[in-house]
Order: C-alpha cells, then structure tokens, then sequence
C-alpha cells in the first residue's frame, strides 16, 4: 500500500482507516460509549499485529465513534462475579495491550473527544500524547466502585500531573476538563470538536515528514526516564549510535548541507 492509498478495515468494535500514512483507529461502540469490552481488546490487539509492522502506515489516532465519549471506560457488566485471580488477569490484559501502544515504534496519538474515563482515560494515557476536543472529560472514577484503575492508571496518571494531583484524581474521582486537563499535562492542545482529527492530522503530517527510525529513536529514549530497569541517559546513546547506521541520516545530513528537504525513507 503506498502512503497516499485510502484504506478501510472493519472489525466487530472497532474502525480502522488508513489514508496519507495515517492509521485512524476509531473504538464504534457509541450506543455503549464506546466502553472497553474483552472485544474491544481483542480487536484492539488484532489491529495492533496489523497496524505496527505496516511500513506504508507512519503514525496512529486513537479516538471514539460519536461526540460523547473517547471511552466512558470499560464494560463493568464483565466484571461481574470474577475472583481476585480472574480480576487481576483482567487487569494485566489491559496492562499489556496499553504497553503495546505506550512503545510502539510508531507514534500513536489519542483524540479525544467527550469522556475519557477510567480505562478511557488509562487508554489515553498510554498513547504518546493526547489532543482533546473542548467537551473532553477525564477522570478516574474506580473509587466509586470500591476498585482501583488496574489498567496502569495509578502510574501513568503520576507520571504526567504528578503524584500530588494524580492521588487528588484517584482518590476523589473528580473528573477533569479539557483546560485543566491542559494545565495539568494530560493534554497537549485543545480544539473544537469539529477540529480535532484535522488537528490531531496536521501534527502527525509533520511528524510523517521526519525519519521514521529516529522517531522511534525519540519515543524508546523518553519512555526509558520511567522504567526503574533501564538507565534512560545510556538507553539514548544507543539510540543516537543506532541513527548514524541509517540511511535517513545520511540522507538527513546530506539534505540539510545541500539546503533541500530530507525524503525519509525509514531504513
């Protein structure tokens, strides 16, 4: 497929378009607010084996179908009668498909538009930034159930506001704005409803333009300063030693000395 080719693939949840090197993954559950089901997941993941090693595929958006929820969160009538073992096999389900999009190679963006709760906003949370629609929420509301985000919310939520404001968050189920949520680092820009995918487009185009291997230089490098198990500092000199073996950085530096644009090829 080449990167200007318009493509549709349907699966049970979920809508997945491809146009312009871009992967629009639009969770279609709007008559449930679009909640995050074990299908859900499982079609998530199967768009995943499909969408990261596409090299006519440069960056993702994740958003929701309708205007009232990104996701409202996960489907709580499967939670109903599971044990604490079935419980944290849950949890570690939705651990390991957010750890697939948090370091994927490929940036992964989340839209969001109206309310994104609990899995919704732990969903979010796992793409490498976010850009929200004015009537965006977000809010981790667990504590109302008697439960805990279990899909890496408590981490990933003091990792981005911080530890004082995310236990404020998690304790008190207080849902957010798009503006606070901007104050508070969640959210990198704010748009109109109408605006958001255009937006969200415009800023993955510039992302598309640079070399691929040294974006996903860039996202292995940062998500290192948050995982105790490597150094970050020597996890980025390997990956600065890694860019001078690419084809895109000798194509980089020679555009850049001979004053033309860079074709990035991704090798």
């Amino acid at each position: 497929m080449t990167i200007f080719e318009k493509k549709l693939v349907m699966y049970n949840t979920l809508l997945v378009q491809t146009e312009n090197a871009i992967c629009t993954i639009i969770i279609n559950r709007p008559d449930k607010l679009n909640a995050l089901s074990k299908e859900v997941f499982d079609d998530l993941n199967k768009a995943l084996d499909e969408i990261l090693p596409d090299n006519g595929i440069r960056s993702v958006i994740i958003t929701g179908a309708g205007s009232k929820a990104f996701v409202a969160g996960a489907d709580i009538t499967e939670f109903k009668g599971l044990n604490k073992e079935q419980a944290k096999a849950l949890a570690k389900r939705g651990q390991d498909t957010f750890s697939r999009i948090e370091n994927s190679d490929k940036p992964i963006v989340a839209a969001v538009n109206g309310f994104a709760l609990g899995g919704g906003c732990e969903l979010a949370m796992a793409c490498h930034f976010r850009i929200a629609s004015e009537n965006a929420k977000f809010g981790q509301p667990e504590v109302n159930l008697g439960l805990i985000p279990g899909y890496g919310g408590t981490q990933r939520l003091v990792h981005l506001a911080g530890k004082g404001k995310a236990l404020e968050l998690l304790m008190s189920a207080h849902m957010i704005d798009a503006s606070e949520a901007k104050q508070y680092g969640l959210v990198n820009y704010v748009t109109t409803a109408e605006s958001l995918l255009e937006r969200t487009k415009e800023i993955l185009g510039i992302i598309n333009a640079k070399a691929p291997l040294a974006v996903a230089g860039c996202i292995k490098a940062a998500n290192a300063v948050f995982d105790e198990t490597r150094d970050g500092y020597s996890v980025e000199i390997e990956e600065f030693g890694n860019a001078f073996a690419t084809e895109d950085m000798t194509e980089g530096t020679t555009a850049f000395l001979e004053k033309r644009k860079a074709n990035f090829k991704g090798r």
